[in-house]
């Protein structure tokens, strides 16, 4: 493994852990040369899984560019760097345990506003306004009343 300070090609790993439910391997890691630590994950490819955007146009998952969406919803909201990749993880193992190798856009949104619903309501409202793209005060409005609702009905 390369060392992503210095380029070196000789690391050590120097701990090493099972996470994700058993899906992912974490190894912590350290330079030889520079002795700069850094981690890196290992986990199961299956099958690559495709993305339908709205436009038919299709393209690889790429959990990074989840990732980032979400990061950009939870910017300065109590939501932990855990529970964001926990989304991204779910959402896969999600996709794969169903068979899957082609998933709509729209299905993931869906899936990232449920989950941030249960963590952080503002955060919902953030990824929710660019995904659903309200185009006025009037729809977002709407959603947090739907939202208003839904707390009641638990209450």
């Amino acid at each position: 493994m390369k060392c992503p300070f210095c380029g070196n090609d000789d690391t050590k790993v120097i701990d090493t852990r099972s996470v994700n439910e058993n899906n992912s391997i974490k190894r912590r890691r350290i330079c030889e040369k520079c002795e700069k630590r850094f981690t890196t994950y290992e986990r199961i490819e299956i099958i690559p899984l495709i993305v339908k955007k709205s436009n038919n146009i299709r393209e690889s998952f790429d959990r990074n560019k989840l990732l980032k969406g979400i990061m950009l919803s939870c910017n300065k909201r109590p939501v932990s760097m855990e529970q964001m990749e926990a989304i991204v993880e779910d959402i896969e193992n999600y996709t794969f345990s169903q068979g899957k190798s082609e998933i709509e856009s729209k299905e993931i949104g869906n899936l990232v506003m449920q989950k941030l619903k249960d963590i952080d309501e503002v955060a919902y409202v953030r990824f929710a306004s660019v995904y659903r793209k309200f185009k006025d005060i009037d729809s977002f409005m709407s959603e947090l009343a739907n939202m208003l609702k839904e707390r009641d009905k638990k209450s």
